[in-house]
């Protein structure tokens, strides 16, 4: 409904991978919501808020410094609030693992250490019901897209920086082995969705669905409290 009676604009990093999706499902919210797929700074600029969506994140961060885009996401990030999904989430760690080589550039934002393809080759893809907290229903489980997913290895946020909160996780019985820890120690695998003062993370596709409960979480809770109109 936006604040003031003023819509909000939330843009769409459409450089590659599924912002189609996320788009369909910011129009389906009862909301007032203005859509910008993000190709250039200039559409950047026009933003309230941003998803970076799934695909391929060396990709992304490639397509967005051959567009300009780095160095303006870069400043976005640290002043507006920012979802990542999948891809995106891999973009918004302060560390990642298991990189291409040459390595991989991020826009930062999230003091978490993640790893690409971190179920490895041997899980490519599934669904799992997830534990959420945060949602509207939250006694109706939200059913999650894993598509090569991030595995998130470390929460570290300094003593300055907001508390990393965990929104969504998995049952630790659905860890392969190779992410299996008898002691416990791998917690924040099972992390699946996580924020952040203005930002907010899913190693897994919300965008996939029919179900927007994450969009709407997203808006609600990251977007509208922190939107103020543009002079």
């Amino acid at each position: 409904m936006g604040v003031g009676g003023m819509s909000v604009t939330v843009g769409i990093l459409a450089l590659q991978g599924a912002f189609v999706e996320h788009e369909a499902a910011l129009q389906r919210l009862d909301r007032k919501i203005e859509v910008v797929l993000v190709k250039t700074p200039e559409d950047l600029e026009k933003c309230d808020a941003l998803i970076i969506p799934g695909g391929e994140s060396t990709t992304i961060a490639l397509l967005a410094r051959l567009s300009g885009l780095m160095d303006p996401l870069k400043k976005f990030v640290s002043e507006r609030p920012v979802w990542g999904t999948c891809a995106g989430a891999i973009l918004l760690s302060q560390t990642v693992e298991n990189t291409k080589k040459g390595g991989q550039e991020v826009l930062g934002g999230m003091s978490i250490g993640i790893a690409r393809n971190g179920w490895g080759s041997q899980i490519e893809s599934f669904e799992a019901d997830l534990t959420v907290s945060g949602l509207k229903d939250p006694e109706n489980p939200f059913r999650g897209v894993f598509i090569r997913a991030p595995v998130v290895i470390e929460l570290k946020p300094a003593a300055n920086d907001p508390p990393v909160e965990v929104v969504a996780s998995l049952s630790p019985e659905l860890l392969p082995p190779a992410l299996s820890a008898p002691d416990h120690s791998n917690e924040p695998k099972t992390f699946v969705a996580l924020r952040q003062g203005l930002h907010f993370l899913t190693t897994f596709h919300p965008e996939l669905t029919r179900d927007d409960r994450f969009h709407e979480y997203f808006v609600r809770e990251c977007v509208l409290p922190r939107h103020s109109p543009k002079g």
